[in-house]
């Protein structure tokens, strides 16, 4: 099976996030960016799946020369090969766009099988993308994954809601989303680490991947933040200290927050 894995490289949940004065997007420039951890369970599965299927696996990123470095963290893994979406025009692109893109993207890469994504990135969260790349692809969508089972010929998967969980499946070609009760990924191996340097990367151009200008960016976008502002400090909190009336004043203050 030939399975493409869509990754995405994010600011480190332990740096500072910010926005830019300018347009309000998020300044990817002034944190530390890693490779999305829902998209390293995306790459295991992938991978789990080449082991007992056979076939081949292509991480496809959307995002600037920096997220180069997220790609061969996917190859380091054991991914085969991977497509590099970069074009200073994608900058400030929405979901809407994202998913065309990434679709035709997906595209220049011969008899896909399958696709992978995990089930939203840690720094959007609009958890919607997978959906939309298999509506533009018109392909089946089988979201929020916490087991994918395939015969080659079709995917299982189990998804978990808050009503239940459900067992879904479709023929392929179909795209799978994920969450992060899939699996536990796998640690890059020296051997992998070495290796993930010589791996194909292909890098794409909007012209390239056939993808209009006028359907991406943030001048295209449907919808924009006009106004942001840093998050308030934290104020202090209310000490009690307890001479026989603590309860009651702890009490008082609930009823006050309207907590009570």
């Amino acid at each position: 099976m030939n399975v493409v894995v869509l990754v995405k490289q994010v600011p480190d949940t332990y740096s500072e996030r910010k926005l830019k004065d300018a347009d309000h997007v998020l300044d990817r420039e002034s944190a530390d960016a890693v490779l999305d951890e829902i998209n390293e369970r995306a790459v295991e599965e992938a991978l789990l799946i080449k082991e007992a299927q056979g076939g081949e696996v292509t991480v496809l990123c959307m995002g600037p020369d920096r997220a180069t470095d997220a790609i061969r963290k996917a190859l380091s893994m054991g991914a085969d090969k991977a497509v590099h979406l970069s074009d200073d025009a994608l900058q400030g692109s929405d979901a809407p766009a994202t998913a065309r893109a990434l679709a035709k993207a997906i595209g220049t890469v011969e008899g896909v099988d399958l696709v992978i994504a995990g089930n939203e990135s840690t720094d959007g969260r609009a958890g919607a993308v997978p959906a939309m790349v298999a509506e533009v692809l018109g392909w089946p969508q089988l979201t929020y994954a916490r087991k994918v089972t395939t015969d080659g010929s079709g995917v299982q998967i189990e998804r978990e809601t808050d009503a239940g969980v459900f067992t879904v499946e479709a023929g392929l070609p179909a795209v799978v989303s994920v969450t992060e009760k899939i699996n536990e990924p796998r640690y890059p191996s020296f051997k992998g680490i070495m290796a993930a340097k010589k791996k194909p990367v292909t890098a794409l151009t909007l012209a390239d991947a056939g993808i209009d200008p006028s359907e991406v960016g943030l001048a295209n976008a449907s919808s924009q933040v006009v106004e942001s502002a840093p998050k308030p400090p934290k104020s202090g909190g209310v000490k009690v200290t307890d001479e026989g009336e603590g309860g009651v004043q702890v009490a008082e203050f609930l009823a006050g927050e309207k907590l009570l």
